[in-house]
Parts: C-alpha cells; sequence; structure tokens
C-alpha cells in the first residue's frame, strides 16, 4: 500500500484537486487509502493548519460506513474539500514511506482477533473514536493532540488489512492511553483554571 501511494504521487496532475478527485484515484481500497491519507499528515512533519477537523471528519464518515457495512461514499460538502498538489504530493511521498516501515513490521497472526467481518466492523468504531477526537479544534499545546489519535487510526487501519491481530491490540492499547493522556491534560488545565479563577474571586 505504501508502494501504490508513491506511484499515485509521481503520477498526479500539477493542479488543485478535491477529495472526490482523489476517491477516484485511490480504485478499490479507497476506503482505506482515504483513511490514511488523511491521517498521515498529523503523523509525519507536514504542517497543513485547519485540515485536521474536515479530515477527521473523513475518516470518521468512512469509518463508520465500513462499520455499518455501507459502500465508501462522502457527502458533496467533504468531496469538494480542496487538496493543493505540492501539500497532497508531500503527504503521498512522506505517507507512502511511513505507511512501508509500518507494513514491514506486520504479518498475519492473532487470528481470533480479525478473523470475522464483524470484528473488523468493530475495530473500525474506534477508529471513528479517534477521528472524532483528530477533529476537537484544540490549540498546538499540549503536545501529540493530533500525532497520538492520528497514529491509532494508521496502525489500525493498516493491522486490520494485513491481519496482524496483535497490532489491532496494539492500536486499541494505544487508543486507551490517548484518552488517558488527554484526561491527563485536561485535568492539569482545569486546576489551573480554577486556580486562576480563585485568585480573582470568580
Amino acid at each position: 500500500m505504501g508502494q501504490e501511494l508513491g506511484a499515485l504521487a509521481r503520477r498526479l496532475p500539477n493542479e488543485d484537486m478535491t477529495l472526490g478527485d482523489l476517491m477516484k484515484e485511490l480504485g478499490a481500497r479507497v476506503s482505506a487509502l482515504l483513511i490514511l491519507v488523511c491521517a498521515l499528515p498529523f503523523c509525519a512533519p507536514i504542517t497543513i493548519p485547519g485540515l485536521s477537523t474536515p479530515f477527521g471528519l473523513v475518516i470518521a464518515f468512512l469509518a463508520a460506513r465500513y462499520a455499518a457495512g455501507l459502500p465508501p461514499w462522502l457527502p458533496r460538502r467533504l468531496r469538494q474539500v480542496v487538496l493543493p498538489p505540492k501539500v497532497l504530493a508531500r503527504i503521498l511521498e512522506v505517507g507512502g514511506k511511513i505507511i512501508s516501515w509500518f507494513e514491514a513490521r506486520l504479518k498475519r497472526r492473532w487470528a481470533i482477533v480479525v478473523d470475522a467481518r464483524w470484528k473488523l466492523r468493530l475495530h473500525a468504531i474506534v477508529i471513528v473514536l479517534a477521528a472524532l477526537v483528530l477533529m476537537l479544534p484544540l490549540p498546538p499545546f499540549p503536545p501529540f493532540t493530533n500525532t497520538l489519535p492520528a497514529l491509532v487510526i494508521v496502525i489500525l487501519t493498516l493491522s486490520t488489512l494485513e491481519r496482524d491481530g496483535a497490532g489491532v491490540i496494539f492500536g486499541h492499547g494505544l487508543f486507551v492511553g490517548t484518552l488517558i493522556y488527554f484526561a491527563f491534560w485536561a485535568a492539569i488545565i482545569w486546576e489551573a483554571i480554577t486556580r486562576i479563577a480563585g485568585k480573582f474571586g470568580l
């Protein structure tokens, strides 16, 4: 799959593309590939401010349809999101390398976790939840607020594709760790707000 994204980066036209155009280019595995394309920018050093919400929505929508047993589809407003060619090419090139790195380490194992379609759909629900976390309009601090849910999405998507039960379990564990991380920082921020409010008698 990493090679597919690299090949796609080399043949892209040098003009703006919409997500709808990209869906046509991705072919049969459009759901998985588009989920990865939308999550990868937040795993790699690519700056695309303001896209975590629309990209997270695309991931959540596609994963939810897969979990429900429906074919890939996006509403027109999401299909019309424009991707500048240089940004998209960079996402595909860097993303292809990241995926290839993961794919070299994934293999078929722990079949009991991934041996039925209903189980794969349950794993897709966690991808939906991670996408909702990714969508949160959070400031740059605390760190890794986009990276952690994006890694959960990438690991779970690739692990289910490769039927790697160990990778799926790791992805679930990382999601739990992500929730704990967010809860930790939320508690710290809430404590700080409470103390500041107390000083001003609020």
